[in-house]
């Protein structure tokens, strides 16, 4: 489940690099919030606090609530970073 959330998340954060419409940064911001809290609730579960942390802030960065105004090229930059980064973890995880 965890694959498939991590899997997700960067397709729909390398997707926001394309001229879409507003809308979909929005559905990407409610499933980026939904999809952190669940890996964030996961690596509790599994008492991995760093990634607990990790996940938890970046719930709070995508959340759709209250924006955090960076523009669109910073945005696309944390965009990259972050589903790199899910990518990177997903592998990591894959290898233990």
């Amino acid at each position: 489940m965890e694959n498939i959330i991590k899997i997700a998340l960067a397709i729909l954060f390398f997707l926001c690099l394309l001229d879409m419409p507003y809308a979909y940064f929005q559905l990407v911001r409610f499933a980026a919030l939904i999809g952190f809290v669940v890996l964030a609730y996961k690596a509790n579960q599994q008492s991995r606090q760093t990634e607990m942390l990790i996940f938890g802030a970046l719930a709070l960065l995508f959340q759709p609530f209250f924006k955090i105004a960076l523009g669109r090229d910073l945005w696309n930059i944390v965009d990259v970073i972050v589903g790199v980064g899910l990518l990177v973890s997903l592998m990591k995880n894959s290898k233990k």
